[in-house]
């Protein structure tokens, strides 16, 4: 009897120690394990919102990078298109002062041309004028003499 005794005293305060361990050991360390299972899945799915976060960061720099690369060809076009501007402008102006350059020279040259054609004129008729002094072999008086080139200067 000694032994079922034992035996039963054995089972007994294995019983008692599962209990025991059933009611105050199990549960912080149950709870212990789960909260350490939250934390690594709260870990995991922080990491994984970390790498999203980081795929939408890298997905938006790119867009922002296309947006300045447009932007930036955007400015360059007009730029571009703004040179062209200002070089047809100096071309239009250089033009209008070429016009402007030569109808003054035609203008100068022309008068220049009245202003030789007068003085053939008037020197003309001083050779004309001695040509009959010569031929007449007497002297005109000043006052026909102007008379006459006048009138010459006049018909010529």
């Amino acid at each position: 009897m000694n032994l079922n005794a034992t035996l039963f005293a054995q089972l007994v305060v294995f019983f008692i120690l599962a209990v025991f361990t059933m009611k105050f050991v199990w549960p912080p360390l149950i709870k212990s394990i789960d909260e350490r299972a939250k934390k690594i899945a709260d870990g995991l799915a922080a990491a994984e919102r970390g790498k999203q976060a980081l795929a939408d960061a890298g997905r938006k720099v790119e867009q922002e990078l296309a947006q300045v690369r447009s932007e930036n060809q955007q400015r360059l076009a007009d730029a571009e298109k703004r040179a062209q501007q200002i070089i047809d402008e100096a071309k239009q102006q250089a033009e209008v002062e070429r016009k402007r350059i030569l109808a003054q020279a035609e203008a100068e040259a022309a008068n220049e041309a009245q202003r030789a054609r007068d003085q053939l004129r008037a020197e003309l008729a001083t050779l004309v004028v001695k040509g009959a002094e010569q031929i007449l072999k007497k002297e005109i008086n000043a006052q026909a003499h102007a008379d006459l080139l006048n009138q010459l200067k006049a018909e010529l």
